[in-house]
Order: structure tokens, then C-alpha cells, then sequence
């Protein structure tokens, strides 16, 4: 946690990462390359995905591994399928889906190519050849939470995120939970978009949680974050953020970040113990 000379920032690196596998493990020195990485959105999002971007550049830059990836790909079960196959079929030594919404396909084509190499980056789904390395959102989440009860004066505090998938459920219930520790009468708003993406979807959400009393929002987007940060601004509402120091980047509109930036689960697996 850190105390802005003028605004209260509540930051926590929640850089833990945690591997599932199968039962033995061996230490396998860093990929020959290249490294692929499949991203069912935006690289340049500003948010988790642009955060597993910056990883798999890491991998390149530090480690000198050639990487390639694909982005822009829509988070529908046949689109992520058709993609991580074509990355299992290309000369990858390493093929990566990012985000828990491809964790289902990320198992499946790991199944098909039992020869390739697999990483889930906050997937919950494993196989003999497929590792999953997870950035625990919750416990940052959950100090959003504890932050939002002490700074709302309504009463109602908001959560908005776009899509249903383990690891923003997770984060929900710890913010949840942080949110009763701190002020258990406050009222809890919650909203799932329906898209990570979707500025105008997710600015609309925004606004009906604001015109429902809720005098703090914590948000977590990807692209769609924009239009949660115009209905904001529009109302003078303070928003709490994920992934990276929002505080920095917008003192205007944010309060506070819940930092957890998966960058570090991608560009963790070229070089550490994984079980093959």
C-alpha cells in the first residue's frame, strides 16, 4: 500500500504465481524458441492483455528467445481453438493462452498436439503437457475492496467486469469480501458486461451503478475500461482499477489500483522448473 501526497493509492503486487501440472517435475533450461502466445483481445488494450504482451517481450528482450504471437482474437470457444492450433502446427517450442476464457481451448488442443508445449496463463485446466501459471487477482482485489468501504460516503460501492470466467469471479468475491471487512453495511453493486472489450457496453454499465448510488467503482477491463473511465470522469465518480498503477497514468479519475499484472506468469515460464 502506498500514500499519494494528495490521494490514497491501495496497491498490491499480487505477483505470487502458482503452477499446476502433472505429478512430477523437472527443471527444463529456457526454450530454444520461439515462444508463441495466443491473446483472445488487444495487445494494446492498456490492461491484462496488454500486460501479457509486455511478458512475452520480456522473453525476447531478457532472455534473447524469439517470440511471435497472434491477438485480436475473439474470446469464442472455435476462434481460440483455430488459433492455438495454428500456433501448435508452426515451429513453436512453447505455445501460451493467455487468459482464464481460453483455458477450456488451451486443454482441448494441448489434447490434439500431445507433442507441443503448452502454458495457461490464468487457465484452471491441465495436461500432461499443458502448465498453468496463475497471477492471484484476489488479493489485490480484495484490498480494493477494503478500500472501497472506507472511501465511500453512499454507502454503495460498484464492481464491474466483463466476462464470467474463474479468475474474475474470484477476484469479485474477494473484493466482496474485503468490501465487509471494512464496511459491512456498505451495498454492493455487481455487473458483468458481457465484454472485456466493449467501451459502450461497459460505459453504460458504469452509468446504471452510478445513477443506483454507487460513489466508487472498481473496474476489471481491458479496452472496455475506457468507457468506464468516461463515465467517471462525466460524473465525477472515482474509480479503483486492476492490473496496473491507473493512480499514475489518470490521478483524475482513479483512486486506486489493484495491481496484479500477469506480464510476470508469461514471461515466468521460459525459464523455470515446469512439469514435461
Amino acid at each position: 500500500m502506498r500514500v499519494h501526497a494528495t490521494r490514497r493509492r491501495f496497491l498490491a503486487a499480487a505477483g505470487a504465481l502458482t503452477l499446476a501440472g502433472c505429478a512430477t517435475y523437472r527443471y527444463r533450461a529456457p526454450e530454444k524458441g520461439p515462444v508463441a502466445a495466443m491473446f483472445p483481445g488487444r495487445v494494446d488494450d492498456g490492461g491484462f492483455m496488454e500486460a501479457g504482451y509486455r511478458g512475452l517481450q520480456r522473453i525476447e528482450r531478457e532472455l534473447g528467445i524469439p517470440v511471435t504471437h497472434v491477438d485480436n482474437v475473439a474470446p469464442e470457444r472455435e476462434a481460440m481453438l483455430e488459433a492455438l492450433r495454428r500456433l501448435a502446427k508452426s515451429d513453436a517450442t512453447l505455445v501460451i493462452a493467455h487468459g482464464g476464457q481460453a483455458a477450456e481451448a488451451a486443454q482441448r488442443v494441448a489434447w490434439e498436439f500431445p507433442e507441443q508445449r503448452f502454458a495457461s496463463i490464468q487457465g484452471d485446466l491441465t495436461r500432461p503437457n499443458l502448465a498453468v501459471y496463475e497471477v492471484r487477482q484476489e488479493q489485490s482485489a480484495w484490498l480494493a475492496g477494503a478500500a472501497a468501504g472506507l472511501l465511500t460516503k453512499s454507502g454503495v460501492v460498484g464492481h464491474l467486469s466483463g466476462l464470467r470466467v474463474a479468475p474474475g469471479l474470484l477476484a469479485r468475491a474477494a473484493y466482496a469480501d474485503g468490501l465487509r471487512t471494512t464496511n459491512p453495511k456498505a451495498k454492493l453493486l455487481t455487473t458483468f458486461s458481457g465484454s472485456q472489450d466493449d467501451a459502450a457496453a461497459n460505459k453504460r454499465a458504469t452509468l446504471a451503478q452510478i445513477d443506483a448510488g454507487a460513489d466508487v467503482v472498481f473496474t476489471m477491463l481491458n479496452a472496455g475500461r475506457a468507457g468506464a473511465i468516461e463515465a467517471c470522469r462525466e460524473r465525477g465518480v472515482p474509480q479503483i482499477g486492476n492490473v496496473r498503477d491507473w493512480v499514475a497514468a489518470m490521478p483524475e479519475v482513479f483512486v486506486g489500483a489493484a495491481v496484479a499484472d500477469a506480464g510476470f506468469a508469461v514471461r515466468g515460464h521460459a525459464d523455470v522448473e515446469v512439469p514435461y
